[in-house]
C-alpha cells in the first residue's frame, strides 16, 4: 500500500474538530437546548490557549472543562472558543484553540470524540466518536483503517 501523502487522519481530525465547533457555535447561540452539555478536555499550555495562573499550577498539562449550568459568555471565533467558569466560586476567563481539544463528549446523548495529539508527524492520527444507534444501543468506534457499514444507525 502507498503511503499517505494526502493524510487523511489530519483532514478527518480536522473535520471532526469542526463538529466540536459547530456544537459551540450553537450553544453560544442559542444555549444548550434540553439536557445536552459538554466535557471538553483540553491542553492547558497549547500555543494560544489562555488559562489563569492558579488553574495552570493545578493543571500543568490537561483540565476537563464542563459546560453546563455556570458558565458565561461562551463566544465561538475562527480557531477559538472563549467562555467564562466558576472555580470555587470565582469566575474564571479560558480561551481554549479548538486544535487543544482532545476529547469532547456530551453524555447526554452518548456522543464523544478523541483526538490525536502526536503532532504533524504522528502516524496514525485517530478521531473516534460513539454514538447511540437508532435502537438506543452505544456503537464502539471502529479501528483504524476498519470499513465501517452505517447500518446499525439507520432507523429501522
Amino acid at each position: 500500500m502507498s503511503k499517505d501523502l494526502m493524510r487523511y487522519d489530519l483532514l478527518a481530525q480536522e473535520a471532526l474538530r469542526g463538529v466540536v465547533r459547530a456544537a459551540i457555535v450553537r450553544a453560544a447561540e442559542d444555549g444548550l437546548p434540553g439536557s445536552h452539555h459538554f466535557y471538553i478536555t483540553f491542553r492547558t499550555r497549547y500555543p494560544g490557549a489562555d488559562v489563569d495562573e492558579q488553574l495552570l499550577e493545578k493543571y500543568p498539562e490537561e483540565i476537563t472543562i464542563v459546560l453546563e449550568h455556570q458558565f458565561w459568555d461562551l463566544a465561538s471565533l475562527d480557531d477559538a472558543f472563549e467562555v467564562t467558569l466558576s472555580f470555587g466560586g470565582a469566575p474564571k476567563y479560558i480561551r481554549v484553540p479548538y486544535a487543544a481539544v482532545t476529547s469532547f463528549h456530551d453524555p447526554a446523548v452518548g456522543f464523544g470524540l478523541k483526538f490525536d495529539m502526536g503532532g504533524p508527524e504522528a502516524v496514525p492520527a485517530t478521531a473516534t466518536a460513539n454514538a447511540t444507534t437508532a435502537n438506543g444501543d452505544t456503537a464502539e468506534a471502529p479501528a483504524a483503517g476498519e470499513v465501517v457499514s452505517l447500518d446499525a444507525f439507520r432507523r429501522k
